[in-house]
């Protein structure tokens, strides 16, 4: 087993112990695996010759969300940030730990800290595909859920905040998801 093999084994046994389970194809899953498999192959999708440092944040880019509630900080944006940027840290500390044990060397463990972190946006492109790939698994897998528990007016602010976090390729994936009627409505009102 090489090191890319063995870190990944690892991301996902860590994160198989998610609590929270998501059905999907008729089959249950852990949560948080079931999500960093659908992002590495979003961030497959977006860059075919995806490094290596790309790969593995994509596979460890939420690794243990679990592990610090949101309904252990205050209600409302400043809580909501707050719990955000503690939550990157800790993926980011969990995904280095782990990749530690694999063999990797300190810089490719910061390069792996720097796309989980979101560090250097415009400067680095791989944090940009995460971004994209993010986007593109949230619309794919939590948009409908979400639809739900918002007012019309919250989704289509949501919606427009993550089209803005996109770039060109990502909005170009986006428009080939299959979509809910109600989905597409939204959509369409979110980019008017």
């Amino acid at each position: 087993m090489d090191k890319l093999e063995k870190a990944f084994a690892l991301f996902d046994a860590y994160n198989k112990r998610s609590p929270e389970l998501i059905r999907w194809d008729g089959q249950d899953f852990p949560l948080e695996y079931f999500y960093a498999v659908k992002l590495y192959d979003w961030v497959r999708k977006l860059d075919p010759a995806a490094g290596e440092s790309l790969l593995l944040a994509s596979r460890s880019q939420h690794i243990g969300r679990w592990e610090i509630p949101r309904n252990t900080y205050p209600d409302g944006r400043v809580g909501y940030l707050k719990w955000r940027s503690d939550l990157s840290k800790f993926h980011a500390s969990k995904a280095t730990e782990l990749m530690e044990v694999a063999g990797y060397d300190p810089e490719t463990c910061n390069q792996v800290r720097e796309i989980i972190l979101k560090q250097k946006l415009k400067l680095n492109p791989d944090v940009q595909t995460i971004e994209n790939a993010l986007c593109l698994v949230f619309l794919e897998f939590q948009f409908d859920d979400l639809i739900g528990k918002q007012s019309e007016e919250k989704m289509v602010n949501i919606l427009r905040k993550t089209w803005a976090k996109m770039s060109d390729p990502g909005r170009n994936m986006a428009h080939t998801l299959d979509y809910s009627e109600t989905a597409k409505s939204l959509l369409g009102k979110a980019l008017e």
